[in-house]
């Protein structure tokens, strides 16, 4: 299992969201995205600007990685690690963050 440099793991029942903390402009292909925080830009391309979509609210990693697959054609290994590392660039500036389910 990954960990993030915060000690999370990115499980694929987690959930993944965005913060209140950005804005976004399409830009390009992508997206631009402003941290009101920081005030540092940060861009992301198509892949990228389809996540941060999907982010919007909260939702499961594998169902992220899942859609990441049916709509790329890419292979599942590096769909994972390729999600999994922009997940965790947006949590650790700020954009996204993680939310463990708590099973009941």
């Amino acid at each position: 299992m990954d960990r993030n440099s915060s000690g999370q793991d990115l499980a694929d029942g987690d959930l993944a969201s965005a913060t209140g903390d950005a804005v976004a402009c399409e830009f390009g292909n992508g997206l631009a995205l402003l941290n009101l925080k920081s005030n540092i830009y940060y861009s992301l391309n198509g892949v990228g600007a389809f996540i941060w979509d999907l982010i919007q609210e909260p939702r499961p990693i594998a169902d992220i990685r899942s859609a990441v697959l049916a709509r790329y054609n890419v292979d599942p290994e590096r769909c994972e690690a390729d999600v999994d590392a922009l997940l965790r660039g947006l949590v650790e500036n700020g954009l996204a963050r993680l939310h463990h389910e708590v099973l009941v």
